[in-house]
């Protein structure tokens, strides 16, 4: 199997399932209410603010492997446009399976020495670090998540 495709399979694993932690973007979310999506926990972001900020880059390098540029600045990741409604948490959702799908179906289609350019600008490395990148930080928030949804539930609040 092309290492390419491989890559794309991890991806889509931390999104939609199968990985070594048994643990999922889509399947953690699935009973995630809005009103719970934007419930503010301590000092935590909320569980809507993580998932927009995974995908906002997702989403910019997206647009990389589409052949444009890299427009993302970090000052800028944690921006979630209101969640007022069940509507725009599934719009949210909705936008974060798409780019995720797209994301891993561009990386699917490199060529493996695409792997070993740099993404955009030398400061950023290769492709390969920066997809194992993405990966990583969707695992590292979903991590997040999963606790913050723990405290939100009332069986959580007890433990």
């Amino acid at each position: 199997m092309k290492l390419t495709v491989q890559i794309a399979q991890h991806f889509r694993e931390v999104y939609f399932g199968g990985n070594w932690t048994s643990s999922n973007l889509k399947d953690k979310l699935a009973d995630v209410t809005w009103q719970q999506a934007t419930t503010q926990v301590d000092s935590f972001h909320t569980i809507a603010t993580l998932v927009y900020h995974m995908n906002y880059y997702v989403s910019a390098v997206l647009k990389v492997l589409q052949g444009g540029p890299l427009d993302a600045k970090d000052e800028y990741s944690f921006d979630l446009p209101p969640i007022r409604s069940r509507e725009d948490w599934e719009k949210l959702l909705d936008k974060t399976w798409t780019d995720a799908e797209d994301f891993a179906s561009l990386i699917e289609q490199l060529p493996e020495s695409k792997l070993w350019e740099n993404m955009a600008d030398e400061k950023y490395g290769n492709y390969y670090r920066n997809v194992h990148g993405m990966i990583e930080h969707c695992h590292y928030h979903l991590g997040q998540i999963v606790l913050i949804k723990k405290m939100l539930s009332p069986a959580g609040k007890n433990s």
